[in-house]
């Protein structure tokens, strides 16, 4: 892992050199904003930052969200049922920036941030304190359009990689992202189980993204599943299985727990 250049006043950089210093990698914990219910995103969100999440992504809620399986897109239904919006998102991230200053990344769909207003978007985005962004529709020649407002606000453009990227792609994409790389572990939307052994694929990617840390998600479900991938990459992404949890009304306790087990997994 090799970062180059840091953003100013962003928290990604600084924790991956924290973390190569240690011999570590990053779990980074998805939650969807407003679920279960429209105030529960804060809590959610202290809880598994305590318990040793190394980043938090927050998802946008929206009604056709293309990249993501059956657990996230009810998440994100209930959570508009709940009222939910983006600005109250933004809402919970000052209220969490009170109390951590763990990396907050946003994930979401381009119609809600279009409502909203490009540059307002993504400057109250960096005003409430958010660090980096993940736009999963937007390919990378489409990318240019949101890098410009991204370095502006000093925010992380984190893009993906899959199996089916070519070596020359994701060289191009490396040098275009920042933050990291969110390298998807299969074909397919989030949720899916079937990762099997992906080493070499992820050497492919670390072999070719020589700038950006590389980050695995989707299928992510037990810690021998996170410790699997862990020795391959720089850290681990999880979802589904998180917001499975909080939809089977885990307590906040237990929850911290399970978070606990696989930071453990990635030591």
């Amino acid at each position: 892992m090799k970062i180059k250049k840091q953003l100013k006043g962003n928290r990604i950089a600084p924790l991956f050199h924290s973390l190569k210093e240690k011999n570590n990698k990053a779990l980074t914990l998805f939650i969807t904003a407003g679920y279960p219910k429209k105030n529960s995103t804060v809590p959610l969100a202290l809880r598994i930052a305590e318990s040793g999440a190394d980043i938090i992504e927050l998802g946008m809620p929206f009604s056709d969200p293309l990249a993501d399986g059956p657990v996230i897109q009810t998440s994100s239904q209930q959570a508009i049922k709940n009222g939910i919006t983006l600005k109250l998102v933004l809402a919970q991230v000052k209220e969490i920036r009170k109390h951590c200053e763990i990396p907050l990344i946003l994930m979401g769909y381009l119609n809600p941030i279009l409502h909203y207003g490009e540059n307002k978007f993504f400057a109250d985005a960096k005003k409430a304190g958010i660090d980096g962004i993940i736009l999963p529709e937007v390919p990378l020649e489409e990318s240019a359009r949101f890098l410009s407002l991204n370095r502006k606000y000093n925010l992380a453009d984190i893009l993906f990689v899959s199996p089916a990227t070519p070596e020359k792609r994701i060289r191009e994409i490396d040098k275009t992202a920042s933050g990291f790389i969110y390298c998807v572990s299969t074909t397919g939307v989030t949720g899916k189980s079937n990762i099997g052994n992906i080493g070499s694929y992820i050497k492919r990617v670390k072999k070719n993204a020589v700038k950006n840390p590389v980050l695995v998600g989707f299928g992510i479900k037990t810690p021998a599943d996170a410790r699997n991938i862990a020795r391959h990459a720089d850290g681990i992404i999880i979802g589904s299985a998180l917001i499975k949890k909080i939809t089977q009304k885990e307590p906040l306790l237990k929850i911290g727990k399970w978070a606990a087990d696989m930071k453990r997994a990635l030591h």
